[in-house]
């Protein structure tokens, strides 16, 4: 069986067009993250609801410019 590693390989060295397909394949083979029929609004109330409950389990602002600020590098 081929490993991981060498389809990683092999994959990379493809053109960014046909890189581009094959992650598009490889995506829509997932299964989705929230439930198609509500479009994730389930998922955004309970995070809602957890925040108001326990606002600790959320980013600070302070936290959250300091991931962004570290993601530009």
């Amino acid at each position: 069986m081929t490993s991981l590693n060498t389809v990683e390989k092999l994959a990379l060295e493809l053109p960014e067009s046909q890189r581009a397909s094959l992650a598009m394949h490889i995506l829509k083979s997932l299964p989705a993250l929230h439930s198609e029929r509500d479009g994730g609004v389930a998922e955004a109330l309970r995070r809602d609801a957890e925040m108001e409950a326990n606002p600790s389990v959320g980013l600070s602002l302070e936290l959250d410019q300091k991931v962004r600020e570290r993601s530009k590098r």
